[in-house]
């Protein structure tokens, strides 16, 4: 049926196992992509956006067949990838092509340019000389290059010139769908815009279903359609691009735009992480896997503190279990605590520890104060285990007992309620919940 997606993704997991000794015995797996789903509408941009880690590449790579799932299906056209064989095999592989990141990549320095672009025409059994030169002359002309560049060679041409070359090759063999993956991110601003103009007009100009993987908002933004923000091998929001920049509703979203540089000093903040690093993808948080970076991350029920405090607090346990303290905030464990001394970590006190980490303030909730003074005694004396066991236990937010289902976005105050996409964090709804929504949007009751 013309209306149905080009390509569709349900439930698509790839994990890599971790291997040790001579026997390369399993001791456990990289969750590289784990359990996304979404759906490319034939003619659209969808730009799937994350940091670098985030598992949007090998995303990319599944669907397009050059990685072998673990669990889930990718269908293109309604047929399932993983089934193709023969000629429908062949006939997916040239429907559906990729743009690299770095296009030196995808061209051989002993071809010319003109042997580059007609190769997938040559291996899809194109045997007519002379219609493939005339067909390479001709996309090389649609790309901004000229068909007497097919004499040349790689290195006579900038790196733009080669990313409109890399882009000509997977032009040449007519695709309904084109991956890809960082097109741009080697470029310079001003190249940057001419690739992501050609790919705007080739897209349209062609009907091409184009899936952009990207780290950089701004490229998402200029781009796409509808945008799926990933976060360590999950997708956490979707959908239409200008509303989910516009007013993101995943702390990770504004975390990712308030990483974007703005001239406006009016901009608002729009959240910094409460720590830096990510998470292992071979061992990730339980619950929502954002939680431990989170600034808006969920407080404990009977905790009386205002927001500022308790993020303060977050932040304080997450720093201690990510190792991200100050030098301050940790003593000698060798050393007696209170005492001077010449040594980075001796003389520490808790006074100092909480100097060190924004609550030095007596807070105003008895128990909460009694947590907050052992661990900052415990890394005081130098034990950061401590620490870290006194703060779990005493600020255990349910953003990391339970994970999140994917709901509707929250929709305008006062207006008709309408579908713009899905979030999948706690302050929108819980799991379990029973209403569930399908991955572009679509809600429907669970029995």
């Amino acid at each position: 049926m013309s209306g149905d997606p080009i390509c569709s993704v349900r439930d698509l997991k790839k994990h890599y196992p971790i291997t040790r000794g001579l026997l390369r015995r399993e001791v456990g797996r990289v969750r590289a992509v784990d359990g996304v789903s979404f759906d490319v509408e034939r003619g659209e941009a969808l730009g799937i956006v994350g940091e670098s880690g985030s598992g949007k590449t090998t995303t990319a790579h599944t669907v397009l067949g050059l990685e072998e799932p673990t669990a889930g299906e990718v269908r293109f056209d309604g047929e399932p990838v993983s089934e193709l064989t023969g000629e429908e095999r062949d006939a997916f592989r040239r429907r559906a092509q990729l743009i690299v990141q770095d296009p030196n990549d995808a061209l051989d320095p002993r071809m010319t340019v003109g042997e580059a672009v007609a190769e997938p025409l040559r291996i899809h059994g194109l045997d007519d000389a002379e219609r493939r030169n005339a067909i390479v002359a001709d996309i090389l002309e649609r790309v901004g290059l000229s068909g007497d560049d097919a004499d040349r060679y790689p290195h006579e041409f900038s790196g733009g010139e080669k990313q409109r070359i890399s882009i000509a090759r997977a032009l040449v063999v007519s695709p309904d769908l084109i991956v890809a993956d960082e097109p741009t991110s080697a470029l310079d601003a001003r190249v940057r815009s001419e690739i992501l103009d050609l790919l705007d007009r080739i897209r349209r100009e062609f009907d091409i279903a184009v899936l952009f993987v990207s780290h950089d908002l701004d490229v998402i933004r200029r781009s796409c359609d509808r945008v799926a923000v990933m976060y360590l091998g999950e997708i956490v929001e979707r959908g239409a691009t200008d509303s989910v920049l516009a007013d993101p509703a995943h702390p990770y979203t504004r975390v990712l735009l308030s990483s974007v540089p703005s001239l406006d000093p009016t901009d608002r903040e729009l959240g910094r992480p409460l720590t830096d690093t990510v998470p292992n993808p071979s061992d990730p948080p339980s619950g929502c896997r954002f939680h431990p970076r989170c600034p808006d991350v969920i407080p404990p029920a009977d905790l009386s503190v205002s927001e500022s405090t308790w993020r303060a607090i977050a932040g304080f346990r997450f720093s201690v279990q990510a190792g991200e303290l100050p030098e301050a905030a940790v003593g000698d464990p060798e050393s007696e605590t209170g005492t001077g001394g010449d040594r980075a970590g001796e003389g520490r006190t808790a006074a100092t520890v909480r100097r060190a980490v924004g609550l030095a303030e007596e807070l105003p909730d008895p128990d909460a104060e009694a947590a907050v003074e052992d661990a900052a005694a415990a890394l005081a004396a130098g034990d950061v285990d401590a620490a870290d066991e006194t703060l779990a236990a005493a600020f255990t937010s349910v953003c990391e007992r339970e994970a999140p289902a994917a709901v509707d976005r929250p929709a305008d105050a006062g207006a008709e309620r309408v579908t713009t996409g899905t979030v999948s964090c706690l302050r929108h709804g819980r799991s379990g919940s029973a209403e569930a929504v399908r991955p572009d949007g679509d809600a429907e009751t669970e029995n």
